[in-house]
């Protein structure tokens, strides 16, 4: 134990350690080992260093992990002070992953926090294998999807090591939800995309020609606008002059229509679909992610069989279930998933199914078969060379029954598809 750790630090924790419970694991060993493991051997990686993850970074320290990492790729913003506690007003504008490691190792002595301010895909496997166990405190589907994925890439039957279990946290308001993956044996956080609310999207007729909530103002500014001014270039929801410009532009939108309620916050909520957070919710995800992160490295306690979600909008409710596997999912299944399509489906319309597709969800996804490629969104001679496909109904490149293969540059697995026609 480090001589910096102040008197009785553990005395709480060690009454679960020393002694076994009547839900301990068979595996849970009692006594000095286990606490010599997870004050000094376990290495736990946590990504996201906002509302969540500092309350995470918090309770992992206080409950006695010494060696903890955190990513973080964005900066310190002023609305984030009054429910991210580790930051203060002189940090705006600084990364937030140095930040938060730099107030847990002042405030708690002994423990390591090491900080990486950038992306998750910036690490290689390597990286990732170093750790015991990883908790995501994200609010990005995207980045979900990348981790496990990842995670399940990385193991190896005949490495037991390779196995990294994965616990994820989210919220939404005041619901939230807390997972344990134990990547290729539980679900993966691919299985259960179909449990995520779908985006609001508004028709273009109407940010075009009738715009009546200021919302629809900051998507005319976003999808119509942006893309007339700047051409290619894209909008970075991060980047702070871009948020303003099509605040500004939003603005002026809505005067015109005499439309009340655009403000800098609500546009950047609209643009990177944003809901406020609750700082409760975020407590009680954090500590339920950190209670599961805590069995696992211990063996004291059974964890969660898999799925714990938090209901806090009339009263306060919770429960648990087991989210199955999916035999068809493109991540942790195997199997190919069958797509009924209409014989009259264009390549183009195959397209925007898949990315409306609540259990699918691909950005800009390309098609291939075994034999030919049917459209390619990248580089841009191949995505030139395979464009005329577009317009070609499905049933003239893959025959029934054939397979297609997606693929898309954000996500670091491939879905197969198994087309049959309707008609």
């Amino acid at each position: 134990m480090s001589t910096s750790d102040w008197q009785d630090r553990y005395y709480d924790i060690d009454q679960v350690l020393n002694t076994p419970g009547p839900r301990t694991d068979p595996a849970f060993l009692a006594g000095d080992g286990v606490k010599d493991f997870l004050r000094n051997q376990a290495k736990i990686l946590v990504i996201g260093a906002g509302g969540l993850g500092c309350e995470i970074l918090a309770n992992l320290a206080l409950t006695g992990f010494k060696d903890i990492h955190v990513i973080d790729m964005d900066t310190i913003d002023i609305s984030n002070l009054n429910r991210q506690f580790l930051f203060r007003q002189k940090d705006v504008g600084k990364p937030k992953a140095i930040v938060a490691a730099e107030f847990i190792m002042k405030r708690v002595p002994g423990v390591k926090v090491t900080p990486y301010f950038g992306k998750i895909q910036d690490k290689g496997d390597d990286y990732y294998l170093q750790f015991n166990l990883v908790i995501c405190g994200l609010d990005s589907v995207e980045a979900r999807r990348w981790m496990s994925a990842t995670l399940v890439n990385l193991v190896d039957p005949e490495n037991p090591e390779s196995l990294k279990p994965l616990i994820d946290g989210g919220t939404e308001g005041f619901k939230g939800q807390a997972r344990v993956i134990l990547p290729t044996i539980t679900s993966c956080y691919e299985c259960s995309l179909d449990m995520l609310n779908k985006p609001t999207a508004f028709p273009i007729c109407t940010i075009a020609n009738t715009p009546r909530l200021p919302e629809h103002c900051i998507e005319w500014a976003s999808v119509l606008e942006w893309p007339r001014v700047h051409g290619e270039k894209k909008v970075d929801t991060d980047d702070p002059e871009h948020i303003g410009w099509l605040y500004t532009t939003a603005a002026a939108r809505a005067k015109e229509f005499n439309i009340e309620g655009v403000t800098w916050s609500l546009t950047q909520g609209v643009v990177k679909n944003i809901i406020p957070a609750i700082a409760s919710t975020n407590a009680i995800i954090a500590a339920s992610c950190c209670n599961e992160a805590f069995k696992i490295a211990t063996s004291s306690a059974a964890y969660l069989n898999n799925y714990f979600m938090l209901i806090g909008t009339e009263g306060v409710y919770s429960y648990t279930f087991e989210h199955e596997k999916r035999d068809d999912c493109p991540v942790c299944g195997g199997e190919s998933l069958e797509l009924p399509i209409s014989s009259e489906f264009t390549v183009e319309q195959l397209i925007e199914l898949l990315v409306e597709k609540q259990d699918v969800q691909i950005k800009k996804p390309s098609l291939s078969t075994p034999t030919s490629q049917i459209y390619l969104q990248a580089p841009p001679q191949l995505e030139q060379a395979t464009r005329p496909n577009l317009s070609k109904k499905v049933k003239e490149l893959v025959s029934e029954g054939g397979e297609v293969t997606v693929t898309s540059t954000s996500l670091p697995f491939s879905l197969s598809l198994r087309i049959t026609y309707t008609n």
